[in-house]
């Protein structure tokens, strides 16, 4: 199936399932637990969330995969570096991202999509790894961002 069709699919899926839900963690669990099961390649999906007891550092929130890392300075990764910038990284081959954190040494490519709230305020980021280099691209940029946007910021 081609990846735009997929994307159609889960997006449809995601906002049933979100649709009336405010609570932040659910909607995390159901998003990530569906983009998981629609893309074959997506070997990790979840969400770092920003943690408001430490400045600049995300924690593991919901996600389907390997164990993660527990915790992430903006100084730090692919994750970091989407929460410090607040814009989305596609990374082909993360073994040449400087300061890459190798949370599994399966990951070989990965997007990182931030995720503000209403108030446009930086809750968490969106994580998609692949054991597959050069997995991500400009589609999966859009439909990952318009998903985020229209569930987070309802």
């Amino acid at each position: 199936m081609q990846k735009e069709s997929l994307y159609r699919d889960v997006e449809a899926q995601i906002y049933a399932v979100t649709e009336g839900e405010d609570n932040v963690t659910a909607n995390m669990a159901s998003i990530s637990c569906l983009l998981n099961l629609a893309f074959e390649d997506f070997f990790w999906v979840g969400f770092y969330v920003v943690d408001p007891k430490k400045e600049r550092e995300l924690v593991v929130g919901p996600y389907q995969g390997t164990l993660g890392c527990l915790r992430i300075s903006y100084d730090r990764g692919v994750c970091g570096a989407a929460a410090k910038t607040g814009r989305t990284q596609i990374v082909d081959n993360v073994h040449d991202f400087p300061d890459h954190i190798a949370c599994d040494s399966q990951t070989n490519s990965e997007i990182v999509v931030p995720v503000h709230n209403k108030d446009d305020e930086l809750i968490a980021v969106l994580d998609v790894d692949s054991t597959k280099f050069s997995t991500f691209d400009a589609v999966d940029k859009l439909w990952l961002e318009k998903i985020i946007k229209t569930v987070f910021t309802k």
